[in-house]
């Protein structure tokens, strides 16, 4: 943790803020992940500390399945399906905010501990371009390497290839991925 406070200029004091918070909870490990701090509880994961240009962040895993009675939780992007964050833009925001940020890090906890699990779509929801198809199609080697990747990485791939409006846009993005896919690699790995 000290290394990564060591990496913050924009946000460190809020950060260490956020931290000390979580910590006096007393029911989650400090962990760090993705080169963020994360808390866990029973070894999984329940929130991360996150810092961005123009605001840092609380991101808790399964914020889709939190009530949100104070209607703060936001969901990062529209693909985004399980995680919400509570976004900071200020230390005072942080210390006036203190008893609600515990409650729903309390929640938090509580659904982790509930067992449920957040419904995500599945990688047949996902549209395959007919770029990709006709690849599929035509090359069985790049067939079972996409097979063999996790949905998650099959899902990422689908949602990049069919963000693209044109088809010349499609396949440059389909062939710059092939050494990816054939490597057994993800998108961002």
């Amino acid at each position: 943790m000290d290394k990564f406070l060591a990496g913050q200029n924009r946000w460190k004091n809020e950060i260490t803020l956020l931290r000390n918070i979580i910590l006096e909870i007393n029911e989650l490990n400090e962990d760090y992940k993705w080169m963020h701090p994360c808390y866990t509880w029973q070894n999984k994961n329940v929130v991360v500390i996150q810092g961005f240009k123009e605001y840092c962040a609380l991101m808790f895993f399964k914020g889709v399945l939190m009530k949100d009675p104070k209607g703060i939780l936001i969901q990062m992007t529209e693909n985004v399906q399980a995680s919400r964050q509570i976004r900071f833009t200020d230390m005072d925001q942080i210390k006036k905010g203190k008893s609600v940020i515990k409650a729903y890090i309390r929640e938090a906890i509580e659904v982790e501990k509930s067992g449920e699990k957040v419904p995500l779509k599945k990688t047949s929801d996902f549209p395959v371009p007919e770029e990709f198809q006709k690849l599929l199609r035509e090359n069985s080697k790049m067939k079972k390497a996409f097979a063999s990747l996790t949905p998650g990485r099959q899902r990422g791939y689908l949602y990049f290839f069919s963000q693209a409006k044109q088809s010349k846009t499609r396949e440059s993005r389909i062939e710059n991925c092939i050494p990816k896919i054939l490597a057994g690699k993800g998108l961002d790995d």
